[in-house]
Parts: structure tokens; sequence; C-alpha cells
């Protein structure tokens, strides 16, 4: 081997000074596979909205049979991929025994989470509905669930949801970023999203950690839910899990490229016109335009 190529070999496998970007496997463990959760994804989807993401011709008859046996499956992967998680998330936790002594717990968060998949249909069929009512260029309900990205930002979104509200490590930001990858739709699993919520075109939406936002809301391409700042400890370190980004109520519309900072509220009813800065509260029922002044 050629000595330049053999110096660089070396120098890599030294890892004292890079050692978080190197990942030791120190019980053998598998790592969570993107494959298998690309797999599981559509395999929710497949169940939640049967005909339409599988090449299973359905009918009446053979809709139990077919629900059924994709549950068995997605079972069977997300056991496997929670495992997975848990066991990575392990070599960065104080408790050591976060591995070895996962297994019933993950059987009953695997079995949490399969039931909560009729109320995941209920949430997503709302934002479908939200969708199609929303947009005049939509021709159908089946379109806007083949088609539209934000529906499909959306279904990650609610599945990853569900995971992380059961402590699930690792998987539920997984797959929040499939979606964002594939969409540019990026919502963090911890926002908080109400029912009839509606991403119209969607490409550069960013949906923070800790955003609420209510039922009935609508925002379009580019809109920005972010943080304004981030407080540091005494080491000069960004503190972890605080409140930082907005709470939209009900009702309320965000034009296209709006960005929206910090811990702040718009309140039911308001409409945030396109291109524009806002890091204070906005009255319900306020239109907020170009001219940078609230109009009732």
């Amino acid at each position: 081997m050629e000595k330049e190529i053999l110096d660089a070999i070396i120098e890599l496998s030294k890892i004292d000074q890079y050692k978080f970007a190197c990942h030791q496997h120190v019980r053998n463990e598998r790592m969570p596979s993107i494959n298998n959760l690309q797999e599981i994804v559509q395999l929710c989807r497949s169940v939640l909205f049967p005909g339409y993401f599988d090449d299973a011709a359905l009918d009446s008859d053979t809709l139990l049979y077919h629900i059924g046996l994709s549950i068995d499956r997605l079972k069977l992967l997300l056991t496997e991929q929670m495992k997975a998680g848990i066991c990575f998330e392990s070599e960065h936790s104080t408790d050591k025994n976060l591995c070895s002594d996962m297994e019933q717990n993950v059987v009953q968060k695997v079995n949490a989470f399969i039931a909560q998949l009729p109320e995941i249909r209920r949430k997503l069929y709302t934002d479908v509905i939200a969708a199609y009512n929303g947009d005049p260029a939509a021709k159908s309900i089946g379109e806007v669930i083949f088609c539209y990205p934000g529906i499909r930002a959306i279904s990650n979104y609610r599945i990853a949801h569900a995971l992380l509200k059961l402590d699930v490590p690792l998987i539920p930001r997984i797959i929040s970023e499939m979606a964002h990858s594939e969409t540019g739709i990026d919502i963090h699993p911890g926002a908080e999203i109400g029912d009839y919520f509606m991403i119209d075109h969607g490409t550069g939406v960013v949906i923070g950690e800790t955003s609420v936002i209510g039922n009935n809301v609508k925002m379009y391409q580019g809109v920005t839910l972010g943080a304004r700042s981030f407080p540091l400890d005494e080491n000069g370190n960004p503190i972890k899990g605080i409140v930082r980004h907005p709470r939209i109520g009900n009702n309320v519309i965000i034009y296209s490229n709006s960005t929206i900072l910090g811990n702040i509220t718009v309140g039911d009813g308001a409409v945030i016109g396109g291109n524009l800065w806002v890091d204070s509260d906005v009255p319900a029922g306020a239109k907020l335009s170009q001219d940078d002044k609230l109009k009732r």
C-alpha cells in the first residue's frame, strides 16, 4: 500500500480528538437502519391510507387481511428499530442498563404506537381535507394523498410525534428528517400541531421543536417558526429544553416567506402577510402586512 494512503488510514484511526465522530459498538448492537425506517413509514402510510401506497388490489373482502399483514410487519420492524435507537442512546446516557433492560419496555411502546394509528389517521384525514378545501388546484382527495408534499411531510411528522411522545429516542428525528430531505419541509417531531393543518407548496417551511400550532392553520412555502436567540449557561453552552418558538392560534394564515421568531403568540384568526419578520405578539384577528401596520 502506498505510504500516503497508509498514513491517511492511520490518521483517520486516531479518534481521541474526534471521539463523537466515531460511534464504537460497545455491545455489538445494531444501528438504526434508514432503509428499515423508510419501510416503517411506508407501512404506516399503507394502513393509514389503504390502497394508495402499496401494490395490493384492495376491496372490502381483503382490507382486513391487508391491514393485519402490514401491522404484523410494522410491529416486527419497529421493535427492531426501537431497540437500535435505545441502544444508540444508551451510549450517551448515564443509565448503562438501558440497552440490556429494554425488551419489555420496547414491546409496550410498539403496542402503544400501533394502538394510536386510528387517531393518527383521524388527524391526517383532517389535514387532507384542509389541503383539498384550501387549494383550488386540487382535483380530488386522492390527488392530495398521492401528490402533495405537505401531506407527506405532515404524515411523517404525526408518526414521529407519536413515537416521541412515547419517549422513543433518535427514531422520531430520523423519520422527520427523511421527510425534510424528500420535501424540503422541516417539521421537528416535538412541535404540537392541531387538526386541519395545511402547508401549501411547502418548500422551505421550518417548524421548530417547541412550536405550538392550533387548529385550522394554513401556511405557505418558506414560512419559518424559529427561535430568536439561544440563552447560554454559565459555561457558554446553549440551554436545552426551553420554550423558544412561536405559539400559533386557531384559524391563522401565514403567507409565503414570513419568519416568525421567539416565544411569542399569534392570536386566533390573525393573518400574516408574505415576506414579513415577526418577533412580537400578534393580536387575535389582526392583519400584518408589508406596510408594517396592524390592521383590524
